[in-house]
């Protein structure tokens, strides 16, 4: 292989690895956009959950104060009963059930103290998380747009890559180019490496010295016994 093949053959591997890098890169838009409108939801999830908590306790207050004026209503129905009855024990009967429903206003009533402070508190943890979404979802339209501006310049990147990559495959024989496809299969694995002292820049295992004379003639193409790359040495 002469050392102008062996030029082209390099150039090729180059565009090749722009061209993968772009790809991965392009690849990864929409998932680094779809982490932050999960990272959006999450938030505005986070607010709702506070939202319905609150609301949920001021249902709870509502529902006592409802219960407590039914009781207080019982209360003035029993007083007034007693007006009316003439036996004592039925006096003392509607007495017991004026005393009995007075303790279940006042435990009703330390229930909705209890409640009213919570209400403060979730009222405070929603004012807190909706102020600091509105705060970050700026930031965040603000990356995902940059993102999808990068996808676009991402994607003529690509094609830009592809075409020069084309261009380049053109250039090397075709008996070699075989020869590269077969060792690129793999996504990001070098196909042309230089031997450094006596090993393959690929495998780091010791080159026979056939191989190294081989490629230093550059007479054709060469390649490691043990990994397959071309291998060629460097010129200092």
């Amino acid at each position: 292989m002469s050392v102008f093949s062996l030029e082209k053959i390099l150039v090729l591997q180059e565009r090749d690895r722009k061209r993968l890098l772009f790809e991965q890169q392009l690849t990864a838009v929409p998932h680094d956009i779809a982490a932050i409108e999960a990272r959006i939801a999450a938030e505005k999830s986070a607010i709702e959950t506070a939202k319905a908590e609150w609301h949920g306790l001021e249902a709870k207050k509502k529902t006592l104060e409802t219960e407590i004026k039914s009781a207080e209503e019982k209360i003035g129905k029993y007083k007034n009963q007693q007006l009316l009855v003439r036996k004592n024990d039925e006096y003392q009967a509607l007495a017991h059930e004026i005393v009995t429903m007075q303790t279940a206003i006042g435990a009703m009533e330390e229930t909705e103290i209890g409640i009213m402070l919570q209400i403060d508190e979730a009222k405070t943890k929603f004012t807190a998380a909706e102020g600091e979404l509105k705060s970050n979802i700026s930031g965040h339209e603000g990356k995902i747009c940059a993102l999808r501006e990068r996808g676009a310049q991402l994607e003529a990147d690509v094609k830009e890559a592809q075409a020069a990559v084309a261009a380049a495959r053109v250039e090397v024989p075709e008996p070699q180019l075989r020869i590269y496809d077969r060792i690129a299969v793999k996504p990001g694995h070098p196909v042309c490496v230089a031997i450094s002292g006596t090993k393959c820049g690929g495998c780091h295992l010791k080159v026979p010295t056939h191989i190294e004379v081989q490629a230093r003639a550059e007479h054709e193409l060469t390649t490691c016994d043990q990994c397959g790359r071309i291998v060629f040495l460097e010129k200092h």
